[in-house]
């Protein structure tokens, strides 16, 4: 991580909160259903919907493929997550997918893969490298957080300049990323 670390600004974040670590998510899909939550929310609105959403349903593909859309929407999913939710459980349950499932693909293929479900765009399927795979390069400059802690660390205000500047951080972007979220919590 020398281009993270010899970035004087990440380094400051390095210091001030310590190394952060990438896992892979336990629950695959349940991590999956977060991030169509979070889709174009305030942190607290997409939490509250989730804790009602774990704590009403049973959150396996099976489970959410079946669920009533009113029921879904009852939580606090607007009526096109409540089909996107679905749409993801559809294909988990269909395609069988796991971290096995797409150990052999680069991220643009599992990005590909991802976005052809009905729902999902860049940003989740960003969100399921780093969240659910762990993936180490991964740039999601389509979150605002991202673009905020970019904007306050460097002053670039152009998303194609930000995907040059983390050019600097491979390929360690996704710890960068961890990172730039921090300027803004």
């Amino acid at each position: 991580m020398d281009g993270i670390r010899g970035d004087p600004h990440l380094s400051a974040l390095i210091e001030e909160h310590g190394e952060l670590e990438l896992a892979p998510a336990e629950d695959t899909f349940g991590r999956f259903v977060t991030s169509i939550v979070r889709q174009q929310l305030s942190m607290a609105s997409a939490r509250a919907i989730r804790e009602r959403l774990f704590d009403r349903f049973e959150v396996t593909p099976g489970a959410l493929r079946d669920a009533d859309p009113e029921a879904l929407q009852a939580v606090g999913l607007s009526e096109g997550k409540a089909t996107y939710v679905r749409n993801v459980a559809e294909a988990f349950d269909e395609r069988g997918y796991s971290p096995e499932y797409f150990a052999g693909m680069d991220d643009e293929a599992v990005i590909e893969e991802l976005t052809g479900i009905r729902g999902v765009g860049t940003w989740t399927a960003k969100m399921f490298l780093l969240f659910c795979l762990a993936r180490e390069d991964v740039f999601p400059v389509e979150d605002l957080g991202i673009r905020n802690g970019m904007t306050e660390l460097y002053g670039i205000e152009e998303r194609a300049a930000m995907v040059e500047k983390a050019e600097d951080w491979r390929p360690h972007r996704s710890y960068a990323s961890l990172y730039l979220w921090r300027t803004t919590d």
